[in-house]
This record gives structure tokens, C-alpha cells and sequence, in this order.
């Protein structure tokens, strides 16, 4: 893997992360070249040291970084541009069906493709705290410069689905927050009191997520700590507390649902885990 910060860069898309990506390379003495339809968007890089290409096939070439819209956006960009000797790294948001196809399509157009997933504010790009996923062949570069890049194994899709499903925790955990917050609100309990009580449940139900995933791992669900019958019965007082107090309900009626048709298929002796049989299953 090279490590040189004399690696030339290429960064094509100038929004607000794009830029942050730029100006990271440049900081860390990257040649850097950059590219934006609307080209005064560059002007600040400029005078940071970038080279602001006159084309976007004058950006193409070695370690190249797109960061747009969305993939649509990238393939009507590059069109039948020729890659060879191009290594593409798409950090564009989108699916994982998305970046499979995307990643066919530059490779037979000559690249070497990686896709990837920026877990990160821009604020926070050239740091430890944003994260950078990576799928696709292993770089042959080093990316450590955006923050901690992780890579992910060899299919394409991986970045995207790991992006989707960390989304789905953080929102997740902020709507269970929200809902607890909206409950203690009736009696007079601000966020800011409830805050350091939900972050601390929050980090307890973390360190359990390794032993739940060698049960999920083994499909045996052994009720360790508690049944899921005993969890529905909590579930019901969470459902009459929120109706009780005028609180919305449909979070917590969500959940029971989901562990009522669980004990219904047989599955009430079993631990929390074994809900993982409903979200596999197709919605209805």
C-alpha cells in the first residue's frame, strides 16, 4: 500500500463534503486536483494550492475521488469517458444494488473500482472521528488522511449496506431517546436530566450486541437473561405509559408487534435476539 502524501489526488464533486475531502489532501501535501461543474466553487482550494482542472476528463486519472449527488449523477458525469489506469473511489451515498452495477460499469470502462461510505460530518474529515468505509479490491493507497478508513472485503456493496444499517442504529437509538424524553417531559423532566440516564442505558445495551451476535450466529437463542415473553409484558407498560401520558405510541406498539408475532410463532422462551426471525422476514 503506498503512503506517500506525494500520491496525486484527483476530487470530483465540490459540495460541502467534497471540499472538506480536498482540503484534507491538500493539508496533508497531496499534489491535488479538483473538479466542479460550477468551477468558482474550487476558487477557495485554488488558493489553497489545488489545481483546478479545465474538464472533467483532465481530473480523471490515477486515485481518483467522486463525491456527488448520487450515483445517477456519477454515471451521467463520466458517460463513456475511458478509465484505464483510473483507480475510481466512489463516496457518493446510495444502495448497495447501486454500487454492484456502478462498479461493473467502471470496470468495464477500465478502472479499478472501490466504493465507499463517508460516516462523518465534514467538519470532522482529516480526523480519527470520521469514519470512511471501503468495498471493493484491497487500495493499493492509503486513505488515512480522511480520517480512520476501514476496508470492508472485495464486494463492491458492502460499504453501502454498512452505511444503511449504521444509519438504522443511530436512528434507532435518537427515536428511542426522543420517545423516552417525550414521557419524562410530562412530568416535568427536561432532555437535558434525561440525557446522561438514556446514555448509559444506551452503552449497557451495547456491550450486549457480542454475546447477542454469537446467538444469532449459532440460530440458538437460549433465554440467558430473560425470555422475550417476560420483554412483551415491559412492552405492554411501555404501550399503556405513552397512551396514559398522551405520548405518541406508535414506537413502542412497533416493537410489541414485532415481539407478539415472535411468541405467536413459538418463540416466547427464547431471548431478545431471536427477533432477528422478524426483521428477516419480508414486510407485509
Amino acid at each position: 500500500m503506498t503512503d506517500k502524501t506525494n500520491t496525486p489526488i484527483s476530487v470530483v464533486g465540490l459540495g460541502l463534503m467534497g471540499t472538506a475531502l480536498a482540503r484534507a489532501f491538500l493539508k496533508a501535501g497531496h499534489p491535488t486536483t479538483v473538479w466542479n461543474r460550477t468551477a468558482a466553487k474550487a476558487d477557495s482550494l485554488v488558493a489553497e494550492g489545488a489545481r483546478l482542472a479545465p474538464a472533467i476528463g483532465d481530473a480523471l486519472g490515477g486515485v481518483t475521488i467522486v463525491c456527488l449527488t448520487d450515483y445517477s449523477a456519477v454515471r451521467a458525469l463520466l458517460g463513456d469517458a475511458r478509465l484505464d489506469g483510473t483507480t475510481l473511489v466512489n463516496l457518493t451515498s446510495g444502495d448497495s444494488a447501486q454500487a454492484r452495477e456502478t462498479a461493473a460499469w467502471a470496470e468495464k470502462q477500465g478502472a479499478r473500482y472501490l466504493d465507499g461510505a463517508i460516516m462523518a460530518i465534514p467538519s470532522s474529515i482529516g480526523t480519527d472521528e470520521a469514519v470512511i468505509l471501503l468495498s471493493g479490491p484491497a487500495p493499493d493507497f492509503d486513505l488515512g488522511t480522511l480520517g480512520t478508513v476501514s476496508h470492508l472485503g472485495e464486494d463492491p456493496g458492502l460499504a453501502s449496506l454498512y452505511d444503511v444499517a449504521g444509519l438504522t442504529m443511530m436512528w434507532s437509538v435518537l427515536n428511542a431517546w426522543l420517545q423516552g424524553t417525550a414521557m419524562l417531559k410530562t412530568a416535568g423532566v427536561d432532555a437535558a436530566t434525561y440525557a446522561p440516564f438514556a446514555r448509559q442505558i444506551a452503552a449497557g445495551v451495547a456491550d450486549w450486541l457480542p454475546g447477542y451476535a454469537e446467538q444469532i450466529d449459532q440460530g440458538s437463542f437460549p433465554a440467558e437473561v430473560s425470555a422475550l415473553e417476560t420483554d412483551a409484558r415491559a412492552m405492554a407498560h411501555m404501550v399503556e405509559e405513552s397512551e396514559a401520558l398522551g405520548v405518541n405510541a406508535e414506537l413502542p406498539k412497533l416493537i410489541k408487534a414485532m415481539a407478539d408475532r415472535a411468541i405467536a410463532a413459538g418463540h416466547g422462551g427464547e431471548q431478545y435476539p431471536v427477533l432477528i426471525r422478524e426483521f428477516e422476514r419480508p414486510g407485509e
